[in-house]
């Protein structure tokens, strides 16, 4: 199996914000912001598997600070673990309003992706190896997250869930 190391398993993406992309108040639509972290983690985990990938969940959305009209959004994304054939990215968003050199961060989130083949079927997910202290964490958390998603989606018995359980045990 072929070992990818994270700074291949990284993108980033900026937009600027223009008035079709925002709301009543001046403020980025959340659905177009979801929308191009989306992209964004999708050409990270893409390029992690060397193949095309389809989004399979994206949870732990986090809506810290409005986007002005105007404002750039930079969206950095970076695998965070692969699995068998699904890759969690996590993606970070910030807006900077560059008359005033203002940049603040404004959502996180995880997203899955499953790596599909030229059929159109999952295929395996290269290793990922971490390096920095962070990249070790997010990745070690990543069989938590994956846990939590399968067994909200019905898809794994809570009582298996054994690194999940390590997260309300008393040790």
């Amino acid at each position: 199996m072929e070992v990818h190391t994270p700074s291949y398993s990284r993108t980033t993406m900026t937009e600027i914000v223009l008035p079709n992309d925002t709301n009543a108040l001046g403020n980025l639509r959340g659905g177009k912001i979801l929308h191009w972290m989306d992209i964004a983690s999708a050409i990270a985990a893409g390029k992690h598997a060397q193949s095309v990938v389809v989004t399979v969940s994206v949870d732990q959305v986090s809506f810290e600070n409005p986007i002005k009209l105007g404002d750039v959004v930079t969206i950095n994304a970076e695998v965070t673990r692969a699995f068998n054939t699904s890759i969690e990215t996590y993606i970070e968003v910030w807006a900077e309003n560059i008359p005033t050199k203002t940049r603040y961060k404004c959502n996180a989130a995880y997203y899955t992706f499953v790596a599909l083949d030229s059929n159109g079927r999952p295929k395996p997910s290269p290793e990922l190896l971490p390096e920095t202290a962070e990249e070790k964490d997010r990745y070690e958390g990543a069989l938590k997250r994956r846990e939590m998603r399968l067994v909200l989606a019905g898809r794994l018995d809570p009582n298996k869930a054994t690194d999940l359980k390590t997260l309300f045990s008393n040790q």
